[in-house]
């Protein structure tokens, strides 16, 4: 007899179910025809079950589990089961079906808190350059002190301080370690961009990849569209990448809609490959190029003005010119002024934009000072910005928190304007910026170019702390502050709130039910508390307890309240609604505002809830059961909104 045809979310159920529970499986990846996992217990492992799963091929039990589907399936059911995991093709699964589970509803509720603001799309776009560059810092902080000490050895050698014969070696070990990161940035940037836009992450590595034109001919180079010229490795840098690999992941998820299963491994690569190559390599790049020998002309004339304005307009868009791929426009004009003037006045002003950074990042660990993970990657990042390795700053900090990126190229013109001003400030070589630069300047003129770092660092730093720190952030900023004093003022406040009982009501018209009844297992099984949940029959949902809102989720689908004995309560509406985004929910209240049982929190479209595949009842929950002595579920079963039917004392 066949097999019933399941859908693919049914497929990776069931899948999770013989590996002996999602709780078993310790990692999904997949080759070409099976889905591979690493479990915790073989032997809770049921073979005979995952043969019976009606798309699967086979078994092979070694050392990993492997579930034959075939090509062109075996990577949507293994995205399937990651995604019901809440993890990533490889990435390691919550261990235990108790505590994890409950570690996994805090930290979604966790994370929803933090968003307070619903995400714009640029805001959306520095999220995701953040998620782009963060798993990067380890290696741009490694890399980029190897990079800072190389650059200060060579400069030493360049400025004949320290004998070449003795540290070339050394130098050039450490620049090999260097390269290894910085000469390959455009595939890693490729990696991590396809793994945040969804598309397959070796395909974004070969796409970074493109743009270095490894297999070029140099006595036949590919023609720039724009201008007839060569086209030149690099053109388009890290932000032309992070475009070419999200038009890659438009391109392949479609492909993967439309090609037929049997043949999806082969040609769907093949065809996102060629699509996106050409694309970046015809249009891209040269687009890029056009732009950067447009700029020859305006950058010409800044430096033929001089003065504090050429120095300010340099220093402050160097930085955008690197991300774009631009700053290599620059290297013929240094060479230029040092075969001209035996240096270049260039260099200096433009290493000004990385000093920029450094007094900006300053700014944001003052001034959020309660955000540890902010901070641990200033510390890490800022020896390595000073010493002019500016990555991990730019792509680390203040890039994707946006505003402060825009304030540190301000501090970078103010740095700049100040060695225009001096003027006569020039590197006799071209080297790395920051204090590494220091030996290269000409003419002993260094105390110049100290000047116009010590003026950066302040610019960026003054600039940054008055109006480069988003909103977003202070509030949280304030959140974190509060927080801590309302905790003392809690724990203060205790004896006078002791044995007090509160009243709790019905949501909603409907029925009540205890929580053992509940749908999901993290709310039957008590793991975020004590409490009831309503089931609904209209969409008017109301107050369960009076007191004060504390919490509105980005997400609108929970809503915290505190009442006056210090209970916390969180009233979540719907099961697993969280996908939803907020779409069901119209919230009418706000935060701060005093509620009682007759003021209606919300509206619920409940039809879209259901017609999403998700349960509609309310929970209501005390998660600081620690603080209750008592509770009792006075009433079940049919109810009307605001009637009573629970009640808690304090201890």
């Amino acid at each position: 007899m066949a097999k019933e045809e399941l859908s693919l979310n049914q497929i990776a159920k069931e899948i999770y179910e013989g590996a002996g529970g999602m709780e078993n499986v310790q990692s999904v990846v997949h080759c070409m025809t099976r889905v591979r996992m690493s479990v915790r217990d073989d032997s809770k492992v049921d073979q005979a079950k995952l043969k019976s799963i009606p798309g699967v091929l086979g078994v092979v039990d070694d050392e990993q589990l492997q579930v034959i589907i075939g090509p062109g399936k075996v990577n949507k059911v293994a995205k399937e089961m990651v995604d019901i995991a809440g993890v990533g093709l490889g990435e390691e699964l919550p261990h235990g079906s108790g505590k994890d589970k409950v570690n996994a509803k805090a930290a979604e509720m966790k994370a929803a808190q933090k968003a307070k603001q619903k995400n714009s799309p640029f805001k959306a776009i520095l999220k995701d350059i953040s998620n782009i560059f963060v798993p990067m810092i380890p290696a741009f902080v490694g890399s980029g002190l190897v990079a800072g000490i190389a650059a200060i050895l060579t400069n030493l050698v360049t400025a004949g301080t320290i004998d070449a014969a003795n540290w070339q070696q050394i130098i050039d070990v450490m620049n090999i370690l260097k390269n290894g990161m910085f000469t390959y940035l455009v595939i890693f940037t490729g990696v991590n961009s396809a793994q945040v836009f969804g598309a397959n992450p070796t395909l974004g590595g070969v796409i970074g990849a493109v743009v270095l034109l490894t297999g070029m001919n140099p006595e036949a180079p590919i023609k720039n569209l724009f201008t007839g010229d060569a086209l030149a490795a690099g053109q388009g840098g890290i932000i032309g990448v992070i475009f070419a690999v999200w038009l890659l992941s438009i391109v392949e998820k479609k492909l993967h809609q439309i090609i037929p299963d049997a043949v999806d491994i082969i040609i769907t690569p093949m065809l996102s490959l060629l699509v996106i190559g050409l694309l970046e390599i015809f249009l891209i790049m040269p687009l890029a190029g056009f732009i950067s020998n447009g700029m020859v002309g305006g950058i010409n004339w800044v430096l033929s003005v001089g003065g504090a304005f050429s120095g300010f307009v340099l220093g402050a868009l160097f930085l955008p010119m690197v991300m774009f791929g631009l700053h290599q426009i620059l290297t013929p004009i240094h060479i230029q002024m040092i075969g001209e003037t035996g240096k270049t006045l260039l260099l200096p002003i433009l290493a000004m934009a990385g000093a920029g950074q450094v007094g900006a990042a300053f700014a944001l660990w003052m001034k959020l000072r309660k955000d540890k993970e902010l901070t641990e990657m200033i510390k890490g990042a800022l020896p390595v910005g000073i010493l002019g390795i500016g990555e991990p700053l730019i792509y680390g900090v203040t890039l994707p928190l946006g505003r402060p990126f825009i304030t540190a190229c301000i501090g970078g013109g103010i740095g700049g304007g100040v060695l225009g001003a001096l003027g006569g400030i020039g590197a006799i070589a071209i080297g790395p910026s920051g204090v590494a630069l220091i030996p290269l300047i000409a003419d002993g003129r260094w105390w110049g170019y100290v000047l116009g770092l010590l003026a950066a660092y302040v610019g960026g730093f003054v600039a940054t702390y008055f109006f480069g720190i988003p909103k977003d952030k202070l509030a949280e900023q304030k959140l974190a502050e509060e927080t801590i004093i309302d905790s003392k003022e809690s724990v203060n406040s205790t004896t006078v709130s002791a044995h007090e009982t509160t009243v709790f009501t019905s949501v909603a018209n409907g029925s009540v039910h205890p929580l053992e009844e509940a749908a999901d297992p993290v709310f039957a099984d008590k793991m975020m508390g004590e409490g009831y949940f309503v089931e609904p029959t209209d969409g008017a949902i109301f107050t369960p307890v009076a007191g004060k809102i504390s919490t509105i989720f980005p997400t609108k689908h929970a809503i915290g309240i505190t009442t006056a004995s210090g209970l916390e309560v969180l009233l979540h509406m719907g099961i697993n609604t969280v996908e939803l985004d907020g779409k069901p929910f119209e919230v009418l209240v706000k935060e701060g505002q005093n509620v009682t049982p007759e003021t209606q929190l919300a509206s619920v479209d409940l039809s879209a809830i259901k017609e999403a595949g998700k349960g509609t009842s309310m929970m209501v929950l005390i998660t600081n059961m620690n603080d209750v002595e008592t509770h009792v579920l006075e009433k079940t079963g049919a109810v009307s909104a605001s009637e009573e039917v629970f009640k808690a004392t304090t201890k």
